[in-house]
């Protein structure tokens, strides 16, 4: 029985290689290395103690260095499991999902075909090519010049332009024997009972050959160079040789430099591609102007674990980053993930690199943030999260979304870890302690008993405030502490511990908070602006703004983001250090305090002025630093 070449190349890159071989061996977890999908274990054809099989899946191989045994999919089923090739082919291509090709007598002359498609498509790429170079392509050039696309690009990526023309390559190609007929099914040609004349599906429009992941020309996408274009960008259709939500435009350079460096990147478009392998990502990959499909996802994963989505920094861009956490949960597993890289300011992997250069880009992939990150933020985009009624509608559609994951594992850390995150946005509600609660209400009703006067007012609006409960916006020291560590992230590592431990005046900086660790935790080395962006994706862009604001309007400069990191570090130690002193009420001042709620008098509030007061010398006895000046406002200050 013979088996179309295309169809055993398709089950070929849908199941790697390591999960065919992992169910007769056991792979060594010290010298393997599933990141770029390589697997040793013993051989399973010769009796031996130490790994010198391997299983490589990018290349779709195994090879014993100790027997010479060696071979692909098919060839380990038929060796080690005794199967005949045709029940070898049966049993992969179930696990694959694809149904088994129907063998008739037309079948032999299908393939023949197809395999003149190929040369007819390469055909065409070289017309393409060579119409670039001449007089016609002088406007294709000039916007490749502008694009940074110069000739080395050009030749790499075989690119080439379509003459305005209607019957341009359809001339040419007939010129070389090729019948229209083909030219319509490898799609070059427009046609069908309603057009008199079949005319080049492609005009003045710069071309990008598209190929499959053995380098074969399979289909074309041209980009306008008319405003007055129906699309900006065209992509072949649907083909034999060519099915779009199974193609990665660049994949098999990807897959080759992803070897080297256990990493894939995949954007949006085929300029983007291009602008990242010349800054020196070479493993990046396109799907081709489509939502990214579960076969483009298999192919990812079997370049790396954790492919990167790059996605422009607009709205949509976000949509299509959603989207994508669709399609990967249910394939999820331990080692198979996402991570998602969002651009700012709108830009595209293109406009970032030709503006910032290399290292922008670099940081915003290193950067990039897990699955969960962007499960949660899809959750809450643009909710407004007041009411109980809607954080519980954010749970509800986490709980669904996790449901979707297949891996039961991977099913329950996913559940562990958005409960965590709804806990740390919405908090608990922390009720005082009693004593706290008792002390705060007799305050309140001592302050409406209080005399008037400078110092009875003074002391009237502190306690007031305090026993209401704060407004939404942070005082000057919460502002410092969530503040000096936003703005500058370099001085977090030894402070996270202390911050973790402040509660603050409203759940929107507790939440603030949690978010502000959770980001520092995982990316220790990411700036102010990528932090800022992460954080308003979660919901905290009306608290950093308040934060910000007030750090603004009170004058310290140092600890926003254009102030000193080591002046900002001091004010900040400051800070909590004075919150902490003050958190914890020594005895005499709890003393001092119960006294005055029990006897509204001037003794007793000067006396715990004058406790107040001491504190703050203890704190500094040289005289020489305004607690004001750290965030903290000066308690029962004289006027």
């Amino acid at each position: 029985m013979r088996f179309p070449p295309h169809f055993l190349d398709a089950i070929r890159e849908r199941i790697p290689i390591a999960e065919v071989v992992g169910r007769r061996v056991a792979w060594d977890k010290r010298k393997s290395n599933p990141g770029r999908g390589d697997y040793w274990a013993c051989c399973p054809f010769h009796g031996e103690k130490t790994p010198s099989f391997h299983a490589d899946n990018r290349k779709g191989r195994y090879h014993c260095f100790g027997c010479g045994a060696s071979g692909d999919h098919f060839t380990f089923l038929v060796e080690a499991e005794g199967l005949r090739f045709p029940e070898a082919v049966a049993q992969l291509a179930e696990l694959a999902g694809l149904p088994m090709p129907p063998q008739d007598a037309g079948a032999e002359k299908r393939e023949e075909a197809r395999a003149s498609l190929f040369d007819v498509l390469e055909k065409a790429a070289l017309f393409y090519q060579a119409a670039l170079q001449q007089r016609e392509g002088g406007r294709a050039r000039a916007y490749l010049r502008e694009r940074g696309l110069g000739p080395e690009l050009q030749q790499r990526f075989r690119i080439g332009y379509a003459p305005a023309s209607r019957s341009a390559l359809k001339e040419h190609l007939a010129s070389a024997g090729i019948g229209q007929d083909q030219m319509i099914e490898a799609g070059l040609l427009v046609a069908g009972p309603d057009i008199p004349v079949s005319f080049d599906r492609f005009r003045d429009r710069v071309m990008f050959p598209i190929a499959d992941l053995r380098g074969r020309v399979i289909a074309f996408g041209g980009r306008a160079l008319s405003a007055d274009a129906q699309a900006k960008y065209l992509n072949s259709p649907e083909t034999p040789l060519f099915h779009k939500g199974e193609v990665l435009y660049n994949g098999q350079a990807a897959r080759i430099a992803s070897r080297r460096s256990g990493q894939v990147i995949a954007v949006e478009g085929y300029v983007d591609v291009i602008a990242c392998v010349s800054a020196g990502f070479e493993a990046a990959v396109a799907p081709l102007g489509t939502a990214l499909t579960e076969d483009q996802l298999r192919r990812l994963w079997q370049m790396a674990e954790e492919p990167v989505l790059c996605f422009d920094g607009d709205g949509a861009g976000l949509k299509a980053a959603f989207r994508a956490i669709d399609t990967a949960l249910p394939h999820l597993g331990p080692g198979r993930s996402l991570r998602f890289a969002l651009l700012p300011d709108g830009q595209d992997p293109d406009d970032l690199i030709r503006s910032e250069g290399a290292a922008a880009f670099r940081q915003a992939i290193d950067t990039a943030r897990p699955l969960v990150d962007m499960l949660w933020d899809r959750a809450v985009y643009g909710q407004t999260l007041d009411t109980p009624e809607r954080r519980a509608g954010v749970e509800r559609a986490l709980k669904d979304a996790v449901a979707k994951i297949g891996d039961s594992d991977v099913r329950r850390h996913y559940e562990t870890a958005v409960r965590e995150k709804a806990a740390a946005a919405f908090g608990s509600v922390r009720a005082p302690a009693y004593p706290r609660m008792a002390r705060d209400a007799r305050n309140a009703r001592t302050v409406r008993q209080a005399p008037e006067g400078p110092s009875a007012s003074l002391l009237s609006h502190r306690m007031v405030k305090r026993a209401n409960g704060r407004a939404a916006g942070p005082n000057i020291g919460e502002a410092v502490l969530i503040g000096g560590l936003l703005c500058h992230p370099e001085i977090a590592a030894d402070r996270l511990e202390t911050l973790a431990r402040q509660r603050f005046g409203s759940r929107a900086l507790d939440a603030l908070s949690a978010a502000l660790s959770a980001a520092l935790g995982e990316a220790p080395d990411a700036g102010f602006g990528t932090l800022r962006q992460r954080l308003e994706l979660e919901g905290h862009g009306a608290a950093i703004a308040a934060v910000l604001e007030k750090l603004r309007e009170s004058g310290l400069n140092a600890v926003g983001p254009a102030g000193d990191a080591a002046r900002a570090a001091r004010i900040w130690d400051d800070a909590a250090h004075l919150r902490q002193r003050a958190a914890s009420l020594s005895i005499e001042r709890q003393a001092a305090a119960m006294a005055l709620a029990r006897e509204t008098s001037d003794f007793h509030l000067e006396r715990l002025r004058d406790i107040q007061e001491q504190d703050l010398r203890n704190l500094h006895p040289d005289g020489q630093d305004d607690p004001e000046e750290y965030g903290v406002p000066h308690p029962f200050k004289r006027p």
